[in-house]
């Protein structure tokens, strides 16, 4: 073989090896992660409300999975917002109520002291994915400890609006006045404001490079304030609904019973037409077939109060704050293109851990089982098979301003037990002919009840949950 030759096959050679590590490159997915504050598991059309409207929503939920058991890992926010950062369940690490958490009157029990910031040794979702080469984005609420530990502490490379609040500084109307978030001279909506910085994102990334776009939108929490663009339209559609809501009563709360807030409503649209323009986005960027998109919100809506809340989300229990099905049974929705199944509906339980190693399973990186220790990975699910997975725990041992009073809960199967610590008592369930919890069935099947206990308990000391205790 001549001189001329050599050159020309080593030539082609190392084409091809070029050509094969920047498809490899391109073929690395891009991930959208949508996190909803307060949407319940009823908040959407596509799971069934007639009074909210949400399209665009639906449609994502027809090409992608929507999952009818995921559930959020705590009834109040940071906790789950932890979890979905670590894939550990939040006793683990340490945040088992909203930042800084309720002060009650004269409680009964004195609750544990937990963490106000999510550690900085703590390995995010957002850290694993940079040191593989991705751009990491955050925009809108974080949640989870003030300056130093806000997202660029905990490896998002741009931060827009994430800081130490849990409701918007200003609230939805400009000017916003987030800390982390400048205010424009033509700002109207939060909601919109964060989908614009989303979309730009889009454009002034390093297009090379794959990305991590995290947007934790800050609606539908209070303060409720519709869009104005909407609110008209759904103010006549709550006029012309029938009848009387009347609450109904839980414990010492009282619980919405039918989804008729103007307000509210209108905030969910604006929310679906948000997640429409960036679908959009990324759709005309030729962006949507090597991009992952998931949506689901931190707890279940805000149904159950001193007096009623704003949303319903019957047929499930309670709300917000609530261990209960209806405080922590939350929307999810996956699409990932050549992967999930479109239109498939997934009874598969996931639940906010999960989230860290889908996405590393989702983008060829190797597992970190010691991290992201308390999830699955929802891999199998999103393609339609079984996962061999029964037993899920909540732990929220603080007063809460729905009512609540501190216990946990356990799902194993179909069965479910609550425990009350504040009432001394325990609840049981079987959620596969009782979804409403209206049965309590721990008088006819004590051992049921005592087996759930066990394991309840088994799993609060392997996470190193805090119990708490008999005030001094």
């Amino acid at each position: 073989m001549n001189r001329s030759i050599r050159l020309l096959l080593l030539g082609l050679l190392q084409f091809s090896i070029s050509i094969g590590v920047g498809n490899a490159q391109a073929a690395k997915p891009n991930f959208v992660f949508l996190l909803v504050d307060d949407l319940g598991w009823m908040g959407l059309g596509c799971y069934g409300s007639d009074f909210h409207e949400t399209p665009n929503i639906d449609a994502l939920a027809t090409s992608g999975v929507r999952f009818t058991d995921a559930y959020a890992a705590s009834p109040v926010c940071s906790p789950t917002r932890a979890a979905i950062m670590t894939g550990r369940y939040p006793s683990r690490v340490d945040i088992t109520d909203w930042i800084p958490g309720l002060v009650p009157k004269q409680p009964k029990l004195s609750t544990p002291e937990d963490r106000d910031n999510l550690a900085l040794d703590e390995t995010t979702i957002a850290e694993a994915l940079k040191n593989e080469g991705y751009q990491t984005f955050y925009a809108g609420k974080w949640h989870l400890g003030s300056e130093g530990h806000f997202p660029e502490d905990q490896g998002f490379d741009i931060n827009k609006g994430g800081h130490d609040r849990g409701s918007p500084p200003g609230g939805y109307y400009a000017p916003f006045k987030n800390p982390q978030l400048e205010d424009k001279p033509d700002d109207h909506y939060l909601t919109d404001r964060l989908t614009d910085e989303s979309i730009a994102f889009l454009d002034q990334r390093n297009q090379s490079q794959p990305f991590f776009l995290y947007l934790a939108y800050y609606t539908v929490h209070t303060p409720i304030q519709g869009c104005d663009q909407y609110n008209d339209y759904f103010e006549k559609k709550a006029k012309s609904l029938k009848g009387v809501a009347t609450p109904i009563v839980e414990h010492d709360g009282l619980t919405h019973s039918r989804q008729d807030n103007a307000k509210l409503a209108a905030m969910t649209k604006s929310l679906d037409a948000s997640v429409g323009r960036l679908l959009n986005a990324i759709e005309s960027r030729g962006l949507d077939e090597n991009t992952v998109i998931v949506f689901t919100s931190d707890n279940g809506g805000l149904s159950t109060k001193a007096t009623p809340g704003p949303a319903s989300v019957l047929p499930l229990r309670a709300g917000k704050g609530w261990c209960y099905e209806g405080g922590i049974r939350v929307p999810l929705i996956i699409r990932a293109p050549g992967v999930s199944q479109p239109g498939h509906v997934s009874k598969e339980l996931a639940i906010s851990m999960d989230f860290f190693p889908t996405i590393l399973d989702l983008a060829g990186i190797q597992k970190m089982p010691r991290v992201h220790r308390d999830g699955v990975s929802l891999m199998e699910a999103i393609k339609g098979a079984h996962l061999n997975r029964d037993t899920l725990y909540w732990h929220y041992p603080h007063y809460h301003g729905s009512t609540w009073t501190p216990g946990s809960a356990i799902r194993s199967g179909d069965w479910k037990a609550i425990q009350f610590y504040h009432h001394e008592k325990a609840e049981l369930y079987n959620l596969s002919s009782d979804l409403g919890e209206t049965h309590n069935l721990s008088i006819s099947r004590p051992e049921k009840l005592q087996e759930l206990l066990g394991k309840l308990e088994d799993l609060q000391k392997q996470s190193k949950a805090k119990l708490p205790k008999p005030k001094a």
